[in-house]
C-alpha cells in the first residue's frame, strides 16, 4: 500500500509551479506523490479495478473511446459525457483515502474521480473541457498522473493562447477559475511513449444535482 502524504500547506506551496493564464489559473506539483509510491499505486489500480471501454457519441456516431476508464465516487455523482450517462462505482478504499488527501492539498472538496488508463502512447484523449452541467459553472479539477510521462496541451477557445505541460509520474495539476469555460485540453498521441499511464481527475458534484 502506498503512503499518504503528510506535507504541510507551506511545503506544498514551495514545491508548486503556478500559471496565471487568461481566464484560468493552474497549479502544478511535479512530485506530489513519490516516484515508487506512484508506480505501486498504478500497478494496484491496474490489477484491482474493473476497467471499461465504453462507447460515446462523437459527431452523431457511436465511438469506442481509445483508452479504458472507471468512474468512481459517491452514489449521487452521476454525470453525462458525450451523450452517455455514467453512474459511479463505489469507492476503492485506497482511492477514497487519496481523494481526501488531494482535497487537503488543493484546499478543495472532491467526491468523485474519473480514472483513465492508457496502455501506451497510441491511446489518447482529444480536445475537450470538463464543463458538464453537473460540475457547476466554474469546476475545480485536480489531475493526478501515474506512470509514463505524457504531454498535456491546453488552448484558449477564443484566442491564440496555448500552454503545453509535461505531466510526469506522481505529478498533480490543479485547474481552477474559468479554465473549463474558456480552455480546452487534450492528451495527444505520442509514439515514443511506450509505457502505461493512469490519470485520475478528481471532481466535485453537489448532492442536489
Amino acid at each position: 500500500m502506498t503512503a499518504i502524504l503528510t506535507r504541510s500547506t507551506g511545503q506544498l506551496k514551495s514545491l508548486s509551479r503556478h500559471y496565471m493564464l487568461p481566464d484560468a489559473e493552474l497549479t502544478l506539483w511535479p512530485n506530489w506523490l513519490p516516484e515508487m509510491d506512484s508506480l505501486a499505486l498504478l500497478q494496484q489500480l491496474v490489477d484491482e479495478l474493473s476497467w471499461q471501454q465504453p462507447a460515446i457519441s462523437l459527431y452523431g456516431k457511436s465511438v469506442v473511446i481509445p483508452r479504458q476508464q472507471v468512474w468512481m465516487g459517491e452514489p449521487h455523482c452521476r454525470y453525462r459525457y458525450s451523450g452517455t450517462w455514467f453512474t459511479p462505482v463505489g469507492w476503492h478504499p485506497r482511492l477514497q483515502a487519496l481523494a481526501a488527501e488531494v482535497s487537503r492539498s488543493c484546499q478543495q472538496t472532491f467526491n468523485c474521480v474519473l480514472l483513465n488508463y492508457y496502455r501506451n502512447g497510441q491511446q489518447h484523449m482529444g480536445w475537450h473541457a470538463d464543463n458538464e452541467p453537473e460540475l457547476g459553472a466554474k469546476p475545480v479539477i485536480a489531475s493526478l498522473s501515474l506512470g509514463q510521462t505524457r504531454r498535456f496541451d491546453l488552448k484558449h477557445r477564443q484566442t491564440d493562447d496555448q500552454l503545453q505541460l509535461s505531466l510526469t509520474n506522481g505529478s498533480l495539476l490543479l485547474m481552477q477559475g474559468a479554465c473549463q469555460q474558456y480552455w480546452q485540453h487534450r492528451l495527444p498521441k505520442q509514439s515514443r511513449a511506450i509505457s502505461e499511464r493512469i490519470n485520475l481527475t478528481f471532481r466535485y458534484i453537489p448532492a442536489a444535482v
